[in-house]
C-alpha cells in the first residue's frame, strides 16, 4: 500500500440549496500510478481525469465495496480503468495501441475512435455486483460522465477535471434528487456556473478549502473533514493461480515447456508473478502438466 503525502477528498454541501459535492487532488498516488508505465500525454491526461472522477463518486458509496469505471474503444486507445474503494484506496491503467503515433492534445473522442462505450460497476463486499453500459457521449471525461449521470442516474452533475505529470484533480457538484421547485433550479443553476469557472491550473494547485473559498465564498458550503486516500492494488500471487487454473494445464504447461516457467504481470501496479515448473506442478498436479506438455 502507498502511503498518501498530499492526496486528499474534501467533501461539502450546501446547507440552504439542494446541492452536495466533493474536490479530490491526487499527488502520490498519481505519480505512483504513471510511474508504473510510459503512458503517452494524451492518454495519461484522459486516465487521471477518469482517476479523479472515480475518487470522488466512490465518496458515495453507502457500504464496504468497489466502484469500477472503464471507458472502452476501438481507436489507438483501447481501455481505461479506474478502480475506487469504500476503503478510500484507489488504482488505474490503461490499454492502448503502443505502436500507434499519439499526438499530445489528442481528445477522448479522437483516441476511443468509432463504438466508444462507457462501464460503471459496483462490486459491494456482501450482495450482488451490479452494471451499467452505455455509448460514449461527450469529448471529454467530464462530459462522459455528465451525460451518463444525467441521462441514466437522472441526476444533475458537474464534473471538472484535470491532470498533468503530476496531480489528478477534480471537482463534483451534484443536486439532490426530490428537490424540484423554481428557487432550487436557480440555486442550482448558480452554482454550477460557479464551478465550470474552475480551471486546470486551480484544480491542480489548489487545496480543497483554497478552491472552494475562490468559487464559492459568497455563499460557503459546509464542509466535511478531509479525507486521505492511498494507491492499493489488490493484485496476489493467490489470484494469479487462480487465473492459470482457469486457463487450463495444457496452455499453461505449454508455456513452461518452452520457456521454463512462465510470468504474469500486473496491469495496474506491475508487479511480476513468475510460476516455474515445480509451482506449476504443485498448481495442477503432476499428471495434468505431464499430459498438456506431450501433446
Amino acid at each position: 500500500m502507498h502511503t498518501p503525502e498530499n492526496d486528499i477528498r474534501t467533501r461539502f454541501i450546501f446547507d440552504n440549496m439542494p446541492v452536495r459535492g466533493a474536490h479530490v487532488r491526487l499527488d502520490s498516488v498519481w505519480q505512483h500510478i504513471v510511474g508504473r508505465k510510459h503512458y503517452p500525454a494524451a492518454i495519461r491526461r484522459a486516465l487521471g481525469e477518469l482517476l479523479a472522477a472515480g475518487a470522488l463518486l466512490s465518496g458515495n458509496l453507502k457500504e464496504a465495496g468497489t466502484l469500477i469505471l472503464q471507458v472502452q474503444g476501438q481507436g489507438v486507445l483501447k481501455m481505461l480503468v479506474v478502480e475506487a474503494t469504500y476503503g478510500r484506496t484507489c488504482r488505474a491503467t490503461a490499454r492502448w495501441d503502443e505502436d500507434a503515433a499519439i499526438a499530445n492534445d489528442a481528445g477522448l473522442a479522437e483516441l476511443l475512435g468509432s463504438g466508444g462505450v462507457f462501464v460503471i460497476t459496483l462490486q459491494p463486499e456482501n450482495g450482488e455486483t451490479w452494471q451499467g453500459m452505455v455509448p460514449l457521449e461527450g469529448g471529454s471525461i467530464a462530459a462522459m460522465l455528465d451525460s451518463y449521470m444525467l441521462r441514466s442516474e437522472q441526476l444533475n452533475s458537474r464534473f471538472v477535471l484535470a491532470a498533468d505529470d503530476n496531480n489528478a484533480a477534480g471537482l463534483l457538484l451534484q443536486r439532490l434528487p426530490g428537490h424540484d421547485s423554481g428557487q432550487d433550479n436557480a440555486d442550482w443553476q448558480h452554482l454550477d456556473t460557479l464551478a465550470q469557472t474552475a480551471t486546470a491550473k486551480e484544480l491542480l494547485e489548489l487545496d480543497g478549502q483554497n478552491l472552494l473559498y475562490r468559487l464559492f465564498h459568497e455563499t460557503p458550503p459546509r464542509v466535511f473533514p478531509e479525507e486521505n486516500m492511498e494507491f492499493a492494488c489488490s493484485c496476489s500471487r493467490a489470484k494469479v493461480s487462480d487465473m492459470l487454473l482457469l486457463l487450463g494445464a495444457k496452455e499453461v504447461g505449454d508455456v513452461v515447456a518452452e520457456e521454463g516457467s512462465i510470468t504474469v504481470g500486473c496491469d495496474f501496479c506491475n508487479e511480476k508473478y513468475t510460476f516455474d515448473e515445480e509451482e506449476v506442478q504443485n498448481l495442477f498436479g503432476d499428471a495434468a502438466l505431464s499430459r498438456a506438455t506431450i501433446q
